[in-house]
């Protein structure tokens, strides 16, 4: 039996309907499936921040969640708000040799969050310990941060593989997103070189607001800081020849702030006498000031004024433009899917042009089948004046 003989109408049709019927499947954007229970992963304010076994340890019973930072820490809760504190977890573990192990993790908004908190606690007596981002530790308790997870760990015998396995927990830890997990950039400006006054290790305070600040002991009050311009301060402490002085950056959004913020520390240290309402500097002995962009640059202490012009030359803010653009090739931005759509639109007229031209003349033949010689070739229409040149002249009478 075979299949019935297609006009060319129908076989121009069909083509040019399977074509638009591909060019749609191919130029339709995806449809997202819905994750399966199965697949689905937790989002990060209900993920865990521990992990149930590590390095041979092995969680004993279950850990502890609280989102009040006084559970981390009653007397420094207002301090870990603050610097973004989120949520604490801890756990017990334990090993088949019968070690034990407590571990307190302290997830905070960001990066410089951890890290400030991270230096709020290390203590002079700490020593350096390559663990995550930063560690430290002292007998047996080791702190360090990672990301934005602050980790403080002490366990009951120590050993040498310690700080191998804390390295392995600390690669187990969440890990922020985009640029949250950027450490700081500003302490990195603190001069830690052997010529003049030399650094104090472990006397770096990252300071996000005015608890901590007042806290960790400054020459400049809080007041004269104003953290709510959207300030960020680093501090460290310097040995030079008369005693320990300090080294204080602070950071604004606009160079506008900084030099704004730097005259009213002026004038503040010009007051000889204290005046109601108006905070004064800290009596720290001599005080240096200056701003390069948007830092203020602070000396205060037993500092001679080379000692403190060398401490402050070293502080030299670039800055560095950077035009930042989309480096992701999506759907609308492919060259490719963009030369895809110019073809196929090119085909859609040259079908629809196709289809017209078969449609007019289809119509045309049909016209003239069932009406001739009424709509098109009429007599009258396709008459023309014509010179009959092929006559013979002989053919015409002429007069003697």
């Amino acid at each position: 039996m075979g299949f019935p003989r297609m006009t060319l109408w129908q076989r121009v049709s069909a083509v040019f309907v399977s074509f638009i019927v591909c060019a749609a499947v191919l130029t339709a954007e995806p449809t997202a499936l819905p994750p399966s229970p199965k697949s689905a992963s937790p989002t990060p304010a209900s993920a865990p921040i521990l992990p149930n076994e590590f390095a041979g340890w092995q969680i004993k019973g279950g850990g502890v969640r609280s989102d009040d930072p006084a559970t981390a820490d009653a007397a420094n809760g207002d301090v870990l708000k603050e610097y973004g504190f989120v949520r604490l977890e801890t756990a017990a573990y334990t090993r088949d040799d019968g070690r034990n192990l407590t571990v307190k993790a302290a997830l905070f908004d960001d990066a410089s969050g951890a890290y400030g908190a991270f230096t709020y606690y290390v203590s002079e007596e700490m020593h350096a310990e390559t663990i995550g981002d930063a560690g430290a530790y002292l007998n047996s308790r080791v702190l360090f941060y990672q990301g934005n997870v602050l980790v403080d760990a002490v366990f009951d015998r120590m050993s040498v593989m310690s700080a191998a396995q804390l390295r392995e927990l600390a690669g187990l830890l969440p890990q922020a997103e985009g640029n949250k997990r950027n450490p700081p950039s500003l302490p990195a400006r603190l001069p830690k070189r052997a010529s003049g006054p030399n650094f104090e290790k472990n006397t770096t305070k990252y300071i996000l607001g005015p608890l901590a600040l007042n806290r960790v002991g400054s020459p400049l009050p809080a007041a004269m800081v104003d953290f709510a311009a959207g300030a960020e301060l680093v501090m460290g402490r310097y040995a030079a020849a008369a005693g320990d002085a300090t080294l204080m950056l602070i950071e604004y959004p606009t160079s506008q702030i900084a030099a704004e913020r730097l005259r009213r520390i002026d004038a503040s240290h010009q007051i000889t006498g204290q005046q109601p309402g108006v905070a004064s500097i800290v009596d720290v002995g001599p005080f240096f000031d200056a701003r390069t962009g948007p830092i203020v640059v602070i000396a205060a202490g037993p500092l001679s004024k080379s000692e403190a012009r060398e401490l402050m030359a070293s502080i030299s803010y670039d800055a560095d433009v950077t035009w930042n653009e989309n480096t992701y090739v999506s759907k609308k931005d492919n060259l490719a899917n963009f030369l895809f759509n110019a073809i196929v639109l090119c085909g859609i007229v040259v079908g629809l042009a196709l289809v017209a031209g078969v449609a007019f003349g289809g119509l045309r033949v049909l016209i003239k089948r069932f009406f001739p010689d009424s709509v098109f070739d009429r007599r009258e229409g396709t008459e023309f004046i014509s010179l009959h040149l092929e006559d013979e002249a002989g053919g015409a009478s002429r007069e003697p």
